[in-house]
């Protein structure tokens, strides 16, 4: 069983790091989203990529300043299902606020043999392994720190960021797809 971080210490990864965050997101959907407003906005067919600066990005754009990389990639089936969808239409916030977001198709991520498992990597150096339950919610992060585990979250890194696509490459894939 995982040995979760507290979460009161979550953010302060986040902060801390000295030179680069990549992430891989590998969920189909996430609870967090489904509860948010701006699904139902969305659902709704309502603009949901720009809102007001929230904690999350007011610490990349400081962050970023410093000379600080946020980087991920997001696996999308295909076609992308509805959480996949939400994400896409909401990623302009992260965008604007410094984070360079690209996306791979679940059958390419699975030809580079590429993990389900969603992470954070920190300066190459110790990751955060976040952990779901079926229904997507969150249970908690792991912090990983052993050399073997980080070597291979860096070869993940390696092999799928050159065939990342970015937002408005990806977009237009996906409305050719519909």
């Amino acid at each position: 069983m995982a040995e979760f971080i507290d979460d009161s210490m979550f953010g302060t990864y986040f902060e801390s790091f000295e030179r680069t965050s990549w992430r891989l997101e590998t969920r189909r959907g996430y609870a967090s989203d489904r509860k948010s407003p701006n699904w139902a906005r969305w659902q709704a067919g309502e603009e949901v990529g720009h809102d007001t600066p929230r904690p999350w990005g007011v610490n990349v754009q400081r962050q970023t300043a410093a000379g600080k990389r946020f980087e991920r990639i997001r696996l999308v089936d295909d076609p992308p299902t509805e959480g996949q969808r939400f994400l896409l239409a909401r990623v302009t916030n992260n965008e604007a606020a410094g984070e360079d977001i690209r996306y791979l198709w679940r059958a390419e991520a699975g030809k580079l043999r590429l993990p389900a498992v969603d992470f954070w990597l920190f300066d190459d150096r110790y990751a955060l392994v976040l952990h779901f339950d079926e229904a997507d919610e969150y249970l908690g992060a792991e912090l990983v720190e052993g050399p073997a585990r980080i070597a291979e979250f860096r070869r993940v890194r390696e092999t799928a960021w050159p065939h990342a696509i970015r937002r408005s490459g990806f977009a237009a894939q996906v409305a050719s797809r519909v």
